[in-house]
């Protein structure tokens, strides 16, 4: 287990893993809804979504700039950001943050480039600890079927193509797909995550998500949790 912070705040960390074509974001919107209907206060947080690295994050995509290394930094340096502007605060205000992909995102990602897991685990030894970790595990050719269908093209990052796995993007996408879903699968048990089944229906998911909430943290959302105001 990486060393990450205790969260000694009153609010708790929820966050979501798992590969492209998951269906990880839908189930984090549900289950936000679903803590917002009983009042508590939600706070949402993604991946690469800093206002101080989006623009350098742009161009450098847009003149393919990155190596594994440098892609792994800017990624860091967004989660810095966003740790310390965004999720602390809300924490310590006692918000529920919901956490589309954190730091077990660049654990994935970065180790599917070739970079060492040693190394980028120590860039992400200021996280906070969640409360409760969901991975949400999809065959890779579901997956696949997924994205591939919704898309009207993939992007060069985000297939791999900066890695030489293939001249064909949607092959080169397959390949680091693959190449990350091993390492979400390598690392399950390690970091304590709550798998989930992601063939099954969205409903069955949300159930199941929503019972892993209530029987871990259901007591202190009760009573330490920040509520919305009720007219």
């Amino acid at each position: 287990m990486p060393q990450f912070r205790p969260n000694l705040f009153p609010g708790k960390l929820i966050i979501v893993e798992g590969i492209d074509g998951s269906g990880k974001s839908t189930q984090l919107s549900l289950l936000s809804q679903w803590l917002r209907s009983k009042n508590l206060v939600v706070s949402f947080s993604e991946w690469n979504s800093s206002s101080i690295v989006r623009g350098t994050t742009r161009q450098g995509k847009k003149k393919q700039m990155f190596t594994p290394t440098t892609f792994s930094l800017i990624h860091a340096t967004d989660f810095a950001d966003r740790l310390e502007r965004r999720i602390r605060p809300m924490l310590e205000a006692g918000a529920v943050v919901c956490a589309d992909r954190y730091a077990f995102t660049a654990f994935a990602r970065d180790a599917a480039r070739g970079v060492r897991r040693d190394w980028v685990r120590n860039l992400y030894r200021v996280a906070i600890q969640p409360d409760l970790a969901f991975y949400f595990r999809v065959p890779l050719g579901v997956a696949l079927k997924r994205i591939l269908g919704g898309r009207a093209a993939l992007k060069y990052y985000e297939a791999g193509m900066d890695l030489g796995l293939s001249p064909d993007i949607e092959e080169s996408f397959a390949l680091f797909q693959q190449r990350i879903l091993e390492e979400y699968d390598s690392m399950a048990e390690e970091m304590g995550f709550h798998v989930i089944d992601a063939t099954q229906s969205i409903k069955k998911q949300q159930k199941q998500v929503r019972q892993i909430v209530l029987q871990h943290i259901g007591d202190a959302l009760e009573r330490d949790v920040l509520r919305s105001p009720t007219e």
